[in-house]
């Protein structure tokens, strides 16, 4: 496993983006920050953390040879990678707000950003950014915070839950790469924060409405049963799950 162990950098996607630029970088190699001074989030939104107390780190993921026609299932893969590794930490009631947000109960303690690069109109590789709140107790003015070590009062050792979600990455990229989509999807919409529960949305007008969550389609889009019995798909940029 090939780690680049940094004091800070603005960004570990960043860093990894600016490293594939200029050199060859072996598939799964990860970048890791004691501090991030510009972390990034979905929708431009910023990642903080805590220096030292957590996992802040990008994985390099080589997609040539995937026929990849639906780039969300790096997304799924990704989720269901951090669900194992938690799971083998004994973390408990573990669910992905969609698209990526990882969820203990209703609160939040992992985050994911993936960029993907296209060459030749095809998808060539994937950066997986992971901010995962392990160490950290304080969040403050972030209510719907929380860390491993909050959950399960001990510490942890951050360079092994970093090898054990690049492990994780490797076995769901396997299933992945053998064409067995079906299998993910199902794994991941089980996991599906509010699922199949009465659950309030927001669109971009501000419109409050009211909904089942059923699913996602295979390019990402949450499938929302509505009031009038009409499954209605939506996309990250046209609605916001309020909890």
């Amino acid at each position: 496993m090939h780690i680049i162990k940094l004091n800070a950098t603005d960004s570990t996607n960043s860093y990894l983006k600016t490293l594939c630029a200029n050199a060859y970088v072996a598939d799964y190699t990860a970048v890791v920050a004691k501090e991030q001074t510009n972390g990034r989030g979905q929708m431009g939104t910023v990642w903080s953390s805590e220096s030292s107390k957590n996992l802040t780190f990008s994985v390099y993921k080589d997609i040539s040879e995937y026929n990849l026609e639906h780039p969300f299932y790096i997304s799924i893969v990704t989720s269901l990678a951090i669900l194992k590794t938690l799971r083998f930490f004994s973390i408990t009631k573990l669910s992905v707000k969609w698209p990526n947000d990882i969820l203990s109960e209703n609160k939040k303690i992992c985050g994911i950003l993936i960029e993907n690069m296209v060459k030749q109109n095809n998808f060539s590789s994937s950066i997986i950014g992971i901010g995962l709140n392990v160490n950290q107790v304080e969040f403050e003015n972030l209510p719907k915070a929380s860390s491993l070590r909050l959950i399960s009062g001990r510490i942890f050792d951050l360079d092994e839950v970093t090898q054990v979600v690049v492990n994780n990455l490797k076995h769901y990229f396997n299933i992945l790469k053998k064409g067995q989509v079906d299998v993910l999807k199902a794994k991941y919409e089980a996991s599906l924060f509010r699922k199949n529960k009465p659950s309030t949305f927001q669109d971009v007008e501000g419109l409050v409405f009211s909904g089942f969550i059923k699913g996602v389609s295979n390019s990402g889009n949450l499938q929302v049963l509505l009031e009038d019995a009409v499954i209605k798909e939506f996309d990250l940029k046209t609605i916001t799950l309020l909890y």
